[in-house]
């Protein structure tokens, strides 16, 4: 019987205070935390590619002896955990403005998120884009979180050959070793969300990572329960053909918001990055004609008002159009529960709602059921 082993660094309790630090992407901006981890081992830092949870996992006992007998480390510690803690603290401008009185709530989607090298699960701009919007929140005291897939091979890293040839390859990404936490219930069972894909129920685990005061929430599907097509949906970035990509943005729309519910979150606000997650304006309806005894146009009316959209990705490529056929195979069983004909359906994704030929365009669908 092959048993699977989980590892992660263990510290002496003198130097908890750096897996807080650690934990927290806080430490990416600010210059003296990163100096304190570049203290501990400059070269595994590099090596470790700037991640400080395999840093301290990496490390001998005898040099974490050492850091605990180290007066003016200890001093560079106890000090950047003060700064964190106050940083938390701190007052914000969305406080500043608004106070106690706010009730606003903003769920943040996007497939992607580049939010350090450390979670290598961003290909370029548009992770880099969302990254800066959970950071500038974070700054602003905004009350947003983020959703996303967690990427178990995230995205292609390039290399030349001795030949001179671009190859590219796909290192598998150890969460338990990156500065991401595993959503556990009260008894410490994971949390799991379920979402039907295909003729399937598909379980996706949830890791957060923590910026600042902003929490980022990443499905996870590569979980032993589910078929291994299914495990595979968070296998790579773009990976994979048409189907993996509808596959995907179902667990990322539907799946990410029905996440944020079984975590207390109830959104008045969610921002779609790009039309990959548009798929969540769909689950916002049918709930909201289920709890609320809404026709599918009120339902809508409403949600649209609570829901923004932003592209930036004006060529095709970067604007997911799928055939009906492939449409119809996944939502076959949730067509119905928003008390809509195929065809109703079908147009919502449409330029032209009256051309029955035409591909399913997921910004078109986002702009249908956003306020823009």
């Amino acid at each position: 019987m092959i048993q699977k082993y989980t590892v992660v660094p263990k510290v002496p309790d003198r130097l908890r205070p750096l897996l807080e630090i650690a934990r927290n992407l806080w430490w990416v901006w600010n210059r003296n935390a990163v100096a304190l981890f570049r203290r501990i081992d400059v070269d595994l830092w590099e090596e470790s590619h700037h991640n400080p949870i395999q840093l301290l996992g990496s490390l001998r006992h005898g040099r974490l002896l050492e850091l605990g007998e180290d007066e003016a480390f200890l001093a560079h510690m106890d000090s950047v955990a003060a700064d964190l803690k106050s940083h938390l603290e701190a007052q914000t401008w969305y406080h500043k403005a608004h106070g106690e009185a706010s009730d606003a709530k903003i769920a943040y989607f996007s497939a992607e998120f580049g939010l350090h090298e450390s979670l290598p699960m961003y290909s370029g701009g548009l992770g880099v884009l969302a990254g800066d919007h959970i950071k500038s929140s974070e700054e602003l005291g905004l009350p947003l979180v983020g959703v996303s897939l967690s990427y178990h091979q995230g995205y292609n890293r390039q290399y030349l050959s001795s030949d001179g040839w671009q190859l590219e390859h796909y290192p598998d990404n150890d969460f338990s070793n990156m500065p991401m936490t595993m959503m556990r219930h009260d008894d410490g069972a994971e949390l799991r969300v379920e979402v039907q894909i295909g003729r399937r129920n598909v379980s996706a685990r949830v890791w957060k990572v923590q910026v600042g005061r902003v929490s980022t929430f990443f499905l996870d599907s590569n979980v032993p329960d589910n078929a291994p097509e299914d495990r595979e949906v968070t296998q790579r970035l773009y990976g994979g053909d048409l189907e993996m990509r509808v596959r995907q943005e179902i667990l990322l729309g539907i799946g990410g918001y029905r996440a944020l519910r079984l975590l207390g979150y109830s959104p008045t606000v969610c921002h779609m990055n790009e039309g990959h997650s548009a798929f969540l304006a769909l689950e916002r309806i049918r709930l909201l004609m289920e709890e609320s005894s809404l026709t599918f146009s009120e339902a809508r009316e409403a949600v649209a008002a609570g829901t923004v959209f932003t592209t930036h990705t004006p060529v095709p490529a970067g604007n997911d159009r799928f055939p009906p056929d492939l449409i119809l195979e996944y939502f076959r069983d949730y067509i119905p529960l928003l008390q809509l004909s195929v065809d109703e359906f079908l147009s919502l994704g449409r330029e032209d709602p009256s051309d029955t030929s035409e591909h399913f365009c997921m910004t078109v669908l986002a702009l249908r059921l956003s306020s823009g």
